[in-house]
C-alpha cells in the first residue's frame, strides 16, 4: 500500500473482518497519534497488511501519509523491515532530489486490536495506474512517458548503485505522481482547513457504517455497469471516447511501496514481482539481481506509451501461465538462448533439452518495433527509438541488460522533451492487449 491520494484497491474496501485482535486498527477522522502531532484527516487507501490515511502533521503544518500496519506479529515484522529500506533511502537523500517516497517518522500506536508500527510518508498524488485509466487506457504522448521514464530510473539508479537494494514489485501501481491529478483531492491546492479534533457524533461505530455504506454503493454502481453492458450488447455501443488532455498535469513521479523490497546480499523471496511485470529468470528460478527491476521498468513503459499491458499470460489447455507467459516473451523477442532457458531450477517444466517450450510448440513471432506501428499506429521513426531503447532491457540474459544508469544516458531518454506538440497518431479501431492476443498455436504433450 503506498502513499497516495488514491487507494491501491480502487474498487473494494478492506471489509470488517479485519477489524479484530491481530489486524487493522480502526481510525475515525480527528484521531490523534504520536503524542498528538499527526491528526487523522480521511482515509487513502489499504492494503493486505496496512491502511494509509491522509493526516496533519502539527509540528510542521503540513499533510502526511499516514501508514498503519496491522498489529499481528508477522505484519509488524514486515512493517520493520520496510521501515529499516525506507530510513536506509532517507538518510541517503537529503536533498529528497532521488525520485523515491521520503519517510519522514515511525512509531508505535497502541489500539484495541494490538499495538501498530507506523510510518510517516511524504503526501504524494495518483499512482501511473490511475493515470492511465484517466487518459482511458489511450496511451501517453510520448514526451510524457520520456518525462516519467526519466523519473523511475533516477529512482532505479540510485536504490541500485548507491543503495544496493532491488524493489522486486515495479509497476505502474508502485510509482506515484508528486501532485494530484484533480486539485480538489489535493489538501493544500484545494485550501481545505485540517481537522484537528475528532468531529461530533462520530462515534465508534462510524468506521463500520462508513464500510456497510461503501458495499452498498459499490453494488449498485455493479448494478448500473451491468446494465450497461446489455445496452451495448442490443447495439447501442457510444463511440469509443478521445484521449484526454494530459498537458496541464504534472507527470513528475516517485517510486514506492518498499513492502516487497530487499538489499541484494540479503534476498527474501525467490517469487518476486507481479505476474505481468515479473522477469524471466525469476519465473525459472535462476536467481535475480537489480535487472529484475529493468524488465519491470520495460514493461511498465510501454504500458505508458500503449495503455495495455505487454504480457497478459493465462493458463491453457494443456500449459500453466508460466509456460505461456514464457512463450509471449519469446514471441516478442525471439527464440530464449538455450543456455539461458536451461539454467534454472524450474527450467525441466518448461523446456526440452534443446531450450524449446515442451508444451507450446508453434510461436507466431511479433517484434516490438512492427507491434508499435502495427496494432498502436506508431511512426516508423517512434516506433524505432523506443524499441530501440526498450528492447536491450528485455535481454533473456540478466547480465546484458543495461543498468538504470546507462539507460538515463540512452538518446530516447536524452530527446528534448519540450515540444508538447510531440505524439503518436491513433488508431480508432479497438486495441486489443498484447497479451490477451496469445497469437500462438499450443499443442499437446
Amino acid at each position: 500500500m503506498s502513499c497516495s491520494s488514491s487507494s491501491g484497491s480502487e474498487e473494494d474496501d478492506e471489509g470488517i473482518d479485519s477489524y479484530r485482535k491481530g489486524g487493522y486498527h480502526a481510525v475515525r477522522v480527528g484521531d490523534q497519534f504520536n503524542g498528538g502531532r499527526y491528526v487523522a484527516q480521511r482515509k487513502l487507501g489499504w492494503g493486505e497488511f496496512s491502511t494509509v490515511w491522509l493526516a496533519y502533521d502539527t509540528t510542521t503544518s503540513t499533510y502526511v501519509a499516514l501508514k498503519i500496519q496491522k498489529s499481528a506479529a508477522q505484519f509488524a515484522q514486515a512493517a520493520l523491515h520496510e521501515i529499516a529500506i525506507l530510513s536506509n533511502i532517507a538518510d541517503g537523500d537529503p536533498t529528497h532530489s532521488k525520485c523515491v517516497v521520503r519517510l519522514i517518522d515511525h512509531f508505535k500506536h497502541a489500539g484495541p486490536n494490538g499495538q501498530h508500527q507506523c510510518m510517516v510518508l511524504e503526501f504524494l498524488g495518483d499512482s501511473l495506474l490511475r493515470l492511465i485509466k484517466h487518459n482511458r487506457y489511450k496511451g501517453l504522448k510520448l514526451y510524457k512517458v520520456r518525462e516519467i521514464c526519466k523519473c523511475i530510473l533516477i529512482g532505479l539508479d540510485y536504490l541500485h548503485r548507491e543503495l544496493g537494494i532491488i524493489h522486486t514489485d515495479l509497476k505502474p501501481e508502485n510509482i506515484l505522481l508528486c501532485n494530484t491529478i484533480d486539485p480538489a483531492k489535493d489538501p493544500v491546492r484545494a485550501g481545505l482547513t485540517p481537522i484537528l479534533e475528532r468531529p461530533e457524533g462520530n462515534l465508534n461505530g462510524g468506521a463500520t457504517m462508513t464500510l456497510i455504506e461503501k458495499k452498498l454503493k459499490r453494488r449498485a454502481r455493479r448494478a448500473v455497469a451491468k446494465i450497461s453492458l446489455r445496452r451495448e450488447s442490443m447495439g447501442g455501443n457510444e463511440p469509443p471516447k478521445p484521449e484526454r488532455n494530459l498537458d496541464g498535469i504534472d507527470v513528475k513521479c516517485k517510486v514506492v511501496d518498499f513492502g516487497n523490497g530487499c538489499w541484494a546480499n540479503k534476498q527474501l523471496a525467490e517469487e518476486i514481482q507481479t505476474r505481468q511485470y515479473r522477469a524471466p529468470e525469476v519465473i525459472l528460478r535462476s536467481g535475480y539481481s537489480y535487472s529484475v527491476d529493468m524488465w519491470s521498468f520495460a514493461c511498465t513503459a510501454f504500458e505508458l506509451a500503449t495503455g495495455d499491458m505487454l504480457f497478459a499470460p493465462k493458463v491453457g489447455q494443456g500449459f500453466s501461465e508460466d509456460e505461456d507467459h514464457l512463450a509471449l516473451m519469446m514471441e516478442l523477442l525471439g527464440k530464449m538462448p538455450r543456455k539461458v532457458a536451461i539454467s534454472g531450477a524450474r527450467s525441466k517444466d518448461f523446456f526440452d533439452r534443446h531450450g524449446d517450450l515442451k508444451r507450446i510448440r508453434r510461436l507466431k513471432f511479433w517484434p516490438l518495433d512492427k507491434i508499435l506501428m502495427d496494432r498502436y499506429k506508431f511512426s516508423e521513426t517512434d516506433a524505432r527509438e523506443f524499441a530501440d531503447f526498450l528492447c536491450p532491457i528485455f535481454d533473456f540474459a540478466p547480465e546484458k541488460r543495461p543498468t538504470a544508469q546507462q539507460c538515463l544516458q540512452h538518446p530516447w531518454i536524452n530527446r528534448s522533451t519540450s515540444n508538447q506538440n510531440e505524439m503518436k497518431s491513433k488508431s480508432n479501431v479497438e486495441k486489443v492487449n498484447v497479451g490477451m492476443s496469445n497469437p500462438h498455436i499450443k499443442v499437446g504433450k
